[in-house]
């Protein structure tokens, strides 16, 4: 299960909101984007999560004391006019699959090259961003691949990391009790039954508090804007090698087995 969630703030909201009033594009202060259609399709659950994330975004956008601090917004078809819009303008790319999913992608490496610092997991294309821009520079949290095989070989049990952690506990008891659905109580059960009585397959509620204390690491830097700023300008230049033409000559030596040749004018 990924996702890729884009936290704009400050001259950068303004320039943003700016663009979604141009182009009717619904982003604020958080932005969680994902491709809506293929995964609502793949599990039904999704279609849940994705509704549940704009009933969350009712509640947090119309509390006055959000106004200005907060805002959610689901970017339903994120596609290439819409990243042109978010992707300049994120502070912070969280990139959450769970390690060994290989669901972390090319979308980080765009957010990176454009100057927003990574939080995710040891996944995918993360591990990559990681070695590149050093561990300093990136916030990497929850369980490594061998974490996750080492906890489902034990025996992972959702309940007890629900029961360990007051937060999250009444976190997911505020999504099963209707908090956010209060015309009908019962619609997110079956994303709360899915988080625990059913396994979490993805191992959500093991990596939560490591995710907490990644936010809490991003928003002390963030009250740092010359740390902030060095550390954005230290990722775009440990970028250089996910450049496409760096990809392109690789693909070449090595798939496609085709020589360079001088361009003939």
């Amino acid at each position: 299960m990924a996702a890729t969630i884009a936290t704009v703030k400050g001259r950068n909201l303004e320039t943003c909101l700016a663009a979604r009033q141009r182009k009717g594009v619904a982003i604020g202060n958080v932005s969680l984007t994902d491709d809506a259609g293929t995964r609502a399709r793949a599990h039904p659950v999704n279609d849940q999560v994705i509704r549940l994330i704009n009933d969350v975004a009712d509640v947090v956008n119309n509390d006055p004391l959000m106004k200005g601090r907060l805002k959610l917004a689901f970017i339903p078809n994120y596609d290439v006019s819409n990243a042109e819009i978010i992707i300049p303008a994120a502070d912070l790319s969280e990139q959450i699959s769970t390690a060994g999913t290989e669901a972390s992608g090319t979308g980080n490496m765009k957010l990176a090259l454009n100057g927003a610092l990574t939080m995710g997991t040891m996944d995918g294309a993360n591990v990559e961003i990681h070695d590149e821009v050093g561990a300093e520079n990136i916030f990497i949290f929850g369980l490594t691949t061998d974490g996750v095989a080492d906890l489902r070989a034990k025996g992972y049990n959702p309940w007890l990391y629900y029961e360990g952690n007051r937060e999250l506990k009444q976190a997911l008891d505020m999504i099963r009790d209707g908090f956010f659905s209060p015309e009908e109580r019962d619609r997110y059960k079956p994303v709360f039954d899915n988080l625990t009585a059913h396994g979490d397959h993805y191992l959500l509620l093991a990596d939560y508090a490591s995710y907490i204390e990644a936010q809490d690491q991003a928003g002390a830097l963030y009250r740092d804007q010359e740390a902030w700023v060095r550390k954005a300008i230290l990722n775009v230049a440990g970028m250089g090698k996910f450049s496409s033409d760096r990809t392109i000559g690789e693909y070449a030596k090595t798939i496609w087995n085709v020589e360079a040749r001088p361009r003939q004018t």
